[in-house]
Formats: C-alpha cells, structure tokens, sequence
C-alpha cells in the first residue's frame, strides 16, 4: 500500500518534530508552546512528506483509544528518521505494535497472562535477587562504576531472560540489535535487517524449545498454540512476540531505572524524602515515570478514514504522533505545577506507558523492576553520587528510547 501521509506535499516552512530539549529532564519546551497554540499541528517528516502532531492529555488519550487511528496502517517512527517507502499490505502474526482490534486481542491474551499483578508479585523475591547481586559486584568492585552496564541492564535483561527462556549468555547480541533498533540515525534497511537478525535469534530458540520445552513463556506459548487448534499461536506468531518481548523488556526499564537514578540525585529533596520513607516507591516510579516518559518522540497512528480532531481535518492514512511526554506535562493531566517533580504527589493517571488496547503490557513488571532497584541501590549506597558532571553524560538523545548511555556513580 502507499501511504498518504508519507507522500503528501509538504510546505517549505512546516517545522518539524521538537527535539531540542533545554533540560536532559525535560521534553523540548516546543511542546508547551504547541499545547497551548496549537495541540493538533501539522509537521514534516524527515524522509519526506508530513503528519499531524498531537500535544495534550485529552487529545493523546483519545488517539490512543480511538479505533480509527490504526496501529496496522502505521508504521515505525516515521516522525523522527526514514519511513519504509512501503508497508507489507498484511503484518506478520503476533506483530503487536502494527495490529489492530480484534487481531491484536487475540496475540496479547495469551502473553498478558505472565505479566499480571499476582505473577509478578511471585517474581518480586527473584529480582531483589537480582538486584542484591549486581549491588554485591558493585561494592566489590568499589566506585566509580557505570550504572548502565553494571545495574540497570543486567537487571532488566537476565530479568526478561529467565522469564522468556533466553540465555543470558546472549546478551550481547540481542543489545547490540536493540542499539541498531532503536538508533534515530538508523536507515530503514539497516533497522530491518537487525528485525531480521533478531527474528533469526529468537526463531532458532523457539525451534529448539520446541524439541526441548522449560519453564518459560515461549514454551508455554509453543504448548499453547499446539494445544489448541484454533490458538493463533504459530512458530512464526512465537517468534514475533518473543522478539518484541525481549527488546521491550530490557531497553525501556534499564533506561528508566539509569535515568531515574540521575534524576534523584540531581533532587535532593526528592531523593531525602524517599529515603527518609521507603513507603513511597510506588508514587516515586510513578512520578519518574510521568515526569521522565522516555518514549520521547511519542507513538504513531495512522488515521483509517476521513476524520476531525479539535477542528482540523485529516484524511484517511495520514499519520498522527501522540506526543506521550508532552501529554504527561499537560496541565489537562489534573495535577498541580506538571513540571515539577514530586514524589509525595498522588499519583496521576499517565501515558508513559501507553494508554488503550496497546498500553504497554509490561508495566506491571517494569514497576516491579523500578522500585526494587532504586529502593535497594539507595539503601546500599547512601553516599551515592554521579562521578561527572551532568553536563559531560551522554544522554540518549540518539535514540527512541530515552535514557543514559553511561551513568559513571561512585559512593
């Protein structure tokens, strides 16, 4: 199929997607200007043609629920590099990201069912585990240390391995596809060929899975498909949601856990009152999670028809970017004062991981993973502090996952 949005004319003078961020805590303050002139603008695309940009709580939430705008007729980050010139007319079984109601039910049932609040209750002791571990090695290892390589990645990652069936060992290759996922300066061809490289990874597992089950979600998910016969489950489907999974299920937590770090420490306040009561880890994930919402340039629909959203008129395969930290800055959000970070605050009902049929089907492991591993690291290190400047850190403005490449701390 051809994509409207992709090829429709654009004028010289539409700005593209804000970027340019005046705080590394903060989304580009574009946004805040946008909410308040103009919440549904058009911008250009950089591999050509143009979309529309949706800025506020209200908007975001509905675009997100709305089926008319289609996960299916989207197509990855078309808003921040390269679009594909064209999309496959059908995705491939269990492809969340690209499917849509009732299709994408019939996937994300099954998965859904490891990721409940009662299983991840049973896995909370097996990652204080994890954690106590990785701070062991850390205080053997004595500061400074990079938070990235030596907590949050290995956390998130033998976390998300031991509950799909992965080897740990392979860590390496599926970071290094991850990286090549997920980079902005990534072309189109070079992002489909890690999918392919990725696809490839988790294919031979599930093969192997199949001649030799565990005690893991992709056996169980090979169980299932061969135990019904109507079960949507295929190797194939198998294959697609184990990658989706594994890539989701490290990325987004480590860069939370990194970046939520560095921003107690930059807050004092914030970080003394955590300390002073543990009890409040759950509203401080929350908050984090608001305030940071590192999906940073926000997810992609594509409008199935003819439609209107707050006076404008888009046409039927245009696309539409529901800014997700923009929507978690808007004042529409209910609480007082956004922009500021506040951890005794009640928690507020945030996009950060999605809103409607896709919301993101981890978060109740990601929050599990979030608060162990920041109560546990400041409890161990109390005297923790980041061992450079914020100004020299390199923050992932290179990436659609935002977050630290490296957190150098000592104590």
């Amino acid at each position: 199929m051809t994509d409207t949005a992709v090829n429709r004319a654009v004028p010289s003078d539409l700005p593209g997607l804000p970027r340019q961020r005046g705080c590394p805590f903060d989304p580009a303050p574009g946004y805040a200007r946008l909410r308040e002139q103009a919440p549904i603008s058009r911008i250009s695309f950089p591999g050509g043609g143009s979309g529309w940009l949706a800025t506020r709580y209200e908007d975001v939430r509905a675009i997100l629920a709305d089926p008319r705008f289609s996960s299916r007729l989207s197509t990855a980050a078309p808003h921040v590099r390269p679009a594909p010139t064209a999309l496959p007319e059908q995705p491939l079984p269990g492809a969340l990201l690209r499917l849509d109601e009732p299709e994408h039910a019939r996937y994300r049932r099954p998965v859904m069912r490891a990721f409940t609040v009662k299983r991840v209750q049973r896995l909370r002791p097996r990652i204080q585990q994890i954690v106590d571990e990785r701070l062991d090695a850390m205080e053997r290892a004595g500061g400074p240390v990079d938070l990235v390589a030596e907590l949050a990645l290995p956390v998130t990652s033998l976390v998300i391995c031991e509950l799909l069936g992965v080897d740990y060992d392979d860590r390496d290759t599926f970071h290094g596809l991850a990286g090549r996922l997920l980079a902005i300066e990534s072309s189109p061809e070079q992002a489909q060929q890690a999918r392919a490289e990725l696809a490839s990874f988790i294919a031979a597992l599930v093969a192997a899975k199949r001649e030799q089950p565990g005690d893991d979600l992709l056996s169980a998910l090979i169980a299932e498909g061969d135990a019904d016969p109507d079960s949507p489950l295929t190797d194939i489907a198998v294959t697609v949601l184990g990658s989706l999974l594994l890539i989701a299920g490290h990325e987004t937590t480590a860069n939370m856990i990194a970046l939520g770090t560095l921003t107690l420490l930059e807050s004092p306040d914030q970080l003394a009152a955590l300390r002073s009561d543990p009890a409040l880890a759950d509203r401080a994930v929350e908050e984090l999670l608001r305030h940071l919402t590192i999906i940073q340039f926000g997810l992609v629909r594509a409008a199935a028809e003819d439609l209107t959203l707050r006076g404008q008129s888009i046409k039927a395969g245009e696309y539409v970017v529901a800014s997700l930290p923009s929507a978690n800055r808007d004042p529409g959000l209910g609480i007082a004062d956004p922009d500021r970070l506040d951890i005794t605050r009640d928690p507020a009902a945030h996009v950060a991981f999605g809103y409607g049929p896709h919301q993101c089907l981890g978060q109740q492991l990601a929050r599990a993973e979030l608060q162990i591993t920041l109560t546990s690291l400041f409890a161990r290190f109390p005297h923790l502090r980041p061992a450079v400047p914020a100004d020299q850190l390199p923050f992932r403005d290179d990436m659609i996952v935002y977050g630290l490449h490296q957190l150098p701390v000592t104590w």
